[in-house]
This record gives structure tokens, C-alpha cells and sequence, in this order.
């Protein structure tokens, strides 16, 4: 009986998928099989934290787990598909569906559009981008300041962002500008129906801590969580995530505090270092090979790093391969600086064949690279520089977006108002704001205003003919849009065909060339609605949430290097996650890395940090630069070097003096293999 016993145990389960352990290390496999209770995971940078995620779910898939009971969270939409597409080359097809892979904000949206009515709003409310937010915050500066009293909306933006990460309600009694600002602009975007990104997390918290039920609903929903990325959280990401874990705290977290670089926009790195005070007991796993870097960039970060005194201790090694060391080059200048670096990438790549896109130049702040920028393009070397203009703020795309979100939800004033006269139809600015201000007057949205007889009593018959003309104009798209079986993506072209946008679009281009792209522009986004509405059910606010997600900084920059060819240049910040086979980090100098800012503030902690990411972006080769002087607001400042070069082990630094690597004869191979090319350019 027993030996039968031990056969059937032995024998596979049905309609489980076999996951394979044969290839990853015995840290990533503990992780990978630690599944009850909570579990932190520290990922050094390059270790795999990837693979383990992913070979974590389809662990957890192959023990049984239904595959709609794990939810992975991460911070953009390409690391959450880069985990979807894993898992579906791990599992059936269709249990790597079922399982939750998002973003913070995709998450919070969901639990919203089935809940936030329990909040005083309507489930169809419209998310607010930056653009739109600035927008109001202006007006209401402008309708709330006195005249002797001055406020940048920007940074009353930034403040408010910070409230409302924090859970910081507008106090009551705070009669100043800011507080009465911050106030009128939350009064304001729910009179709307509207949220803005900071909203998708505040709300679903709120929603989940005062309604037991729909908490509840989640946490059978969600047995199993895992957040990546978990020093980039912030407060409310955290408590979002107590608050969906059940009693079991099934909770694993993988992060490395070593990269906890976003302190300045709210991230706490204290989530990590403190997550034994949150969830009790967890079993903690280090990852520390190294699977990118050789043994001397490692070596060099982690000299760095230990300096930080509050940190857990990890040290990255690579099993094989030891490496040139890194170079500490010093410049006179930073024209010579750029000018070193922009030559000796052109040399690597005609002596060696290297691509370009081998080759990223980092630097602490974006004025850095002008200087960069000169050098290459003299050269002719194809370059691209990270954080170009996003899709999503040209101009036609958000005018697309406002007659969507219109047609959605005309209660979001700030939509109504982009598109009341584009194109041109008879309704002037001084009448649009005066129906603004009766609305404001009346407590009720500009749709409502722009409905009211008494208003349309108060303009001219030609003005209040233009507005019944609009009102009328959406009133039939909207009865179009939520017809049975309607085609979203051939009503929203015939409105742009009615509408003669196409027109005047083309008046208001300065040349035919900017004219095709921006009617291209608008082609592409149709298409994206088409295809939207093939594989989902959703609709059109369906599609204007997924686009709204999709409006991510941190991952445009990456979608920017991905679509463009040539040598990167891009800030440390922008480079996190990313890797290069040659690294060159350029101003390595007090008061540039680490800031000036940084003393003052009390964050040099956080700058070694980002110095400590640059580091672990290279591959193959580092060079790390400063330069003696460098011109500042047009004229040259002596500079001292960055006081973390004393950090950096001296037994994988070679330090180097630029006069005198540009004096060192070039080796006679070398010189031979250039005059080959040259000839063979030429044809002889």
C-alpha cells in the first residue's frame, strides 16, 4: 500500500505545467519556492529578479494555485508586459491571462471603476493628465489670489502631489494661498467627475480602508501578491498593499534599496529597509550574482555603496569574469571631456565593428549633455537623447483624447474647454469664459452651463447659435458612442470628419511636412482604438483609461531608446533598469554628483545611491570623467572632484590623465586596421 502510495505521488499532475529550477541559482530558487507568507526578496542589480518573478508565478500556477488568485505589480506597463510575455512561454496560454500583471495606477483604476461610487463620485469619471491639472490649478491661482500675492501653478502642483502621497487633507482654517488653492482644486476635479494620478492611488485606499465588503472582495480576489520594484514605493503604494493581503500575508516584495534613487518624488526607502515592521516574520532571500557586469565594475559599486550606512548588506561578484578595471579619467575642461568621449566611441565602433547602441553616455542632470550633443553630432556619430516630446502631449492627440473624454464625460471641464473651439466654430474666448464663470457661479459643470437657457440668453443669437450647434454636435456622438454593437473607432472618424478637424489641422501646420505627421498622428491613434476594441470588450473608456496608463514618464524614455538607433544619451535617473555593453559617466564633480542640493537636504545618501546605479549599468567597460574646470553660465569654474571618488576601491580603478592619454602614440595595428578602412571606404 505504501509503495502505491508513493506511485501516485510520484506520477505529474494533470493540466500542470512543468516548471524548470535547472536554471537558476540556489538564492533564486529559494525564492522562487518560498510561497506561504511574506517574503522579501533583495535583488542586486543585474541578479535576475525577472526571472524569478515570473518563474515564481508559474511555480505557483504548477502547485495548484489558481492562476486569477496572483496579482504582480510593478511601476510601468513594459515591465508588467515584459512579465506577461515570460509567463506565456512558461505556462498554457491561458493561464498566463488570468493572471494580474500591472502598474500601480492600471490596478487602482480597476478597483475604482467598481467602487468609487461608495466615494461621491461616478464610475465613469475621466483622468486628468498633467496638462489638464495645470490648467485648473491656474485658473483657480488666478480667481483666488489677491493681487499682491504670487504662486507658480507648478509648484502648487508638486505641493499638492505631495498632500495627497501623504494622505494630507486640506487643513481646515488654513486661509493661505496654497491651502485655499489645494482645497478649491480637489472641490473643483470631483465636481468634474474627475480624478488625476495621485487620485487613482488615494481613492482606492480610501475605498478599500472605509468599506470592509469591497476589501473583502479583493482579498479573495488577490491570495497571492508580489510587488516589484518595492524601494520605488511610497506611502500609499504600501498601505495599498496591506490592505489587499489577508490574514495569510502572502506578500513577497522584490526590490534593492542599493537603487532606491526616487526619494525626491516620494518614494520611501524606509518600505524595504523597515519591511519586517509591516509584514511579521518574512523569509528574506539576498540574489547577489551578478549575471551583467564583470568582477572589477562590481567591485567598484560595491565599494561605493557600503558606505551608506543604512542599508542591508549585499555584495554583487559574477562567476565569470574578471574584466578590464574602470577608468577615472581626468579632463581639463568639459569641452575636452566631450570631446575625448564623442572621438574614442567613433573609434571603438570603426576599429571594432561595435554598434552604436552599444555605447551610453550618463550624466547627473540634463544641461549636461548639450556639450555631448555638440561633440557627436560634429562627428556625425547617430545619437539619441532620452525624454524626447511625448506622443501623448502633441497637440492633435490630446485634442483626439478631449473629444473622446467628451464624449465619455462632458461634466470634465477641462476636455469641454480644449475642444469648445477647435476647430474654430463661432465661440469666443471671452464667451467661453464667461460661461465658465457662470458655472462656477451656479455650482455646476460647463456641459450644464452650456445647456441653460438662461445662459445662452445672455449672448448674442449668432454666439448662442454656435453653442446649441456644439451641445447638438455631441449630444449625437454620445448617443452614437453607447449604441449596441457601435464602432468606436468609425464613429470618432466620422466626428473628426464632420467636424473638419483634418482642415484645420493643415491651416495651422507650417509646412505640408508637419501637416503629414500630425495627420498621422491622428491615423495612428484611430488605428490603436480599432484595434482596442478587437480584443476588448470595453469600449471607448476602456480605451481613454488604457491610454491614460500608458502616459508614463519613466517608461516613454525607455520606448525612446527602444525606437530610435544610434549612442544613448540619457540621465542616471532615466537609465535605472537599463544596461550598455560601454558606459562612459561624465561630471563626476562636488556640487554636480553629489549635487549641491543634496548637503543641504540631507540626501547625499540617495546621490551615492544613483552613482551606485550608474555604475551597475556597464556591461563590459566603465570610464568614469571629471574635468578640472567646467563653463558655468558662460564662463569657467574651477571644479573639485566628487568627494565618492575616494569611495571607489583602488584596486579596480585605474586612474588616467587625459593629456596624457591623448599624447600615448596609437599602436601600430591599430593604426594599419584604420588606413584598411579608409581605403576600403574609398574603394582602393
Amino acid at each position: 500500500m505504501h509503495g502505491l502510495l508513493c506511485l501516485l505521488c510520484s506520477l505529474p499532475r494533470p493540466n500542470l505545467p512543468d516548471v524548470r529550477l535547472t536554471d537558476v541559482n540556489d538564492a533564486q530558487r529559494t525564492a522562487v519556492t518560498t510561497t506561504e507568507g511574506p517574503l522579501l526578496i533583495l535583488a542586486g542589480a543585474g541578479t535576475g529578479k525577472t526571472r524569478v518573478i515570473t518563474t515564481r508565478v508559474a511555480y505557483l500556477i504548477a502547485r495548484g494555485v489558481d492562476p486569477s488568485h496572483i496579482l504582480a505589480v510593478t511601476f510601468t506597463n513594459k515591465a508588467a508586459g515584459e512579465m506577461r510575455d515570460r509567463l506565456g512561454r512558461m505556462v498554457k496560454p491561458d493561464s498566463a491571462k488570468k493572471v494580474t500583471m500591472s502598474t500601480f495606477h492600471a490596478l487602482c483604476l480597476r478597483i475604482l471603476r467598481n467602487g468609487i461610487d461608495r466615494l461621491g463620485y461616478k464610475n465613469n469619471f475621466s483622468i486628468y493628465d498633467e496638462g489638464d491639472q495645470l490648467g485648473l490649478i491656474k485658473k483657480i491661482i488666478a480667481r483666488t489670489a489677491s493681487t499682491d500675492e504670487k504662486l507658480d501653478a507648478h509648484v502648487a502642483k508638486a505641493a499638492i502631489s505631495k498632500g495627497k502621497n501623504n494622505s494630507w487633507a486640506p487643513a481646515v482654517g488654513d486661509d493661505t494661498l496654497l491651502g485655499s488653492v489645494y482645497a478649491r482644486y480637489r472641490e473643483q476635479l470631483k465636481a468634474a467627475n474627475a480624478v488625476d494620478f495621485d487620485d487613482l492611488l488615494l481613492l482606492a485606499v480610501q475605498l478599500l480602508d472605509q468599506h470592509a465588503d469591497v476589501q473583502q472582495r479583493w482579498r479573495e480576489r488577490f491570495r497571492y501578491l508580489m510587488v516589484d520594484e518595492f524601494q520605488d514605493t511610497n506611502r500609499l503604494q504600501l498601505e495599498l498593499v496591506r490592505l489587499l493581503a489577508d490574514e495569510r500575508q502572502n506578500v513577497a516584495v522584490v526590490g534593492d534599496d542599493d537603487q532606491a534613487i526616487y526619494g525626491w518624488r516620494g518614494a520611501e526607502v524606509s518600505n524595504i529597509l523597515e519591511f519586517e515592521h509591516h509584514f511579521r516574520n518574512p523569509t528574506v532571500v539576498k540574489l547577489e550574482e551578478n549575471y551583467r557586469s564583470t568582477n572589477a565594475i562590481l567591485g567598484t559599486a560595491n565599494s561605493l555603496i557600503r558606505n551608506n550606512p543604512r542599508r542591508r548588506t549585499k555584495r554583487l561578484w559574477s562567476a565569470t569574469r574578471h574584466g578590464d578595471k574602470v577608468r577615472l579619467i581626468e579632463s581639463p575642461n568639459d569641452r575636452e571631456e566631450a570631446q575625448f568621449v564623442a572621438e574614442e566611441i567613433q573609434r571603438r565602433h570603426s576599429d571594432r565593428g561595435e554598434p552604436w547602441e552599444n555605447f551610453a553616455v550618463l550624466f547627473r542632470m540634463n544641461a549636461q549633455s548639450r556639450t555631448l550633443e555638440e561633440n557627436v553630432r560634429r562627428l556625425r556619430v547617430p545619437y539619441r537623447i532620452v525624454g524626447g516630446k511625448s506622443f501623448f502631449d502633441r497637440r492633435e492627440v490630446k485634442d483626439l483624447i478631449a473629444y473622446m473624454n467628451v464624449l465619455v464625460n462632458p461634466g470634465a471641464d477641462a476636455n469641454l474647454l480644449r475642444i469648445i473651439n477647435t476647430p474654430a466654430r463661432g465661440i469666443s474666448r471671452a464667451s467661453v469664459e464667461s460661461a465658465l464663470h457662470w458655472s462656477v457661479c451656479k455650482q455646476c459643470s460647463l456641459w450644464e452651463a452650456l445647456q441653460s437657457n438662461e445662459l445662452l440668453g445672455s449672448f448674442s443669437n449668432r454666439t448662442a447659435g454656435s453653442v446649441k450647434a456644439f451641445v447638438e454636435l455631441i449630444d449625437e456622438y454620445q448617443t452614437k458612442i453607447v449604441e449596441p454593437l457601435s464602432d468606436p473607432a468609425e464613429i470618432i472618424t466620422e466626428l473628426i470628419a464632420e467636424t473638419e478637424y483634418g482642415a484645420e489641422l493643415r491651416r495651422n501646420c507650417k509646412s505640408a511636412d508637419e501637416a503629414g505627421a500630425r495627420e498621422l498622428n491622428v491615423g495612428e491613434m484611430l488605428h490603436d482604438l480599432a484595434q482596442f476594441t478587437r480584443r476588448s470588450n470595453k469600449g471607448l473608456p476602456g480605451f481613454l483609461d488604457e491610454i491614460a496608463l500608458d502616459h508614463e514618464r519613466e517608461e516613454e524614455k525607455q520606448e525612446d531608446i527602444e525606437n530610435k538607433r544610434g549612442v544613448t544619451l540619457i540621465t542616471m535617473h532615466a537609465a535605472k533598469g537599463l544596461e550598455f555593453r560601454h558606459v562612459y559617466l561624465v561630471g563626476l564633480e562636488e556640487g554636480i554628483l553629489p549635487h549641491d542640493r543634496s548637503k543641504t537636504e540631507g540626501t547625499i545618501d540617495e546621490e551615492r545611491r544613483l552613482l551606485y546605479v550608474g555604475i551597475t549599468r556597464a556591461r563590459q567597460t566603465l570610464t568614469l570623467s571629471y574635468c578640472r574646470d567646467r563653463m558655468k553660465f558662460g564662463s569657467a569654474s574651477s571644479c573639485t572632484p566628487s568627494s565618492f571618488i575616494a569611495e571607489l576601491a583602488p584596486e579596480f580603478v585605474d586612474r588616467v590623465d587625459l593629456r596624457k592619454l591623448l599624447s600615448t602614440p596609437v599602436a601600430e595595428s591599430t593604426g594599419k586596421s584604420r588606413f584598411a578602412q579608409m581605403r576600403a571606404a574609398i574603394g582602393g
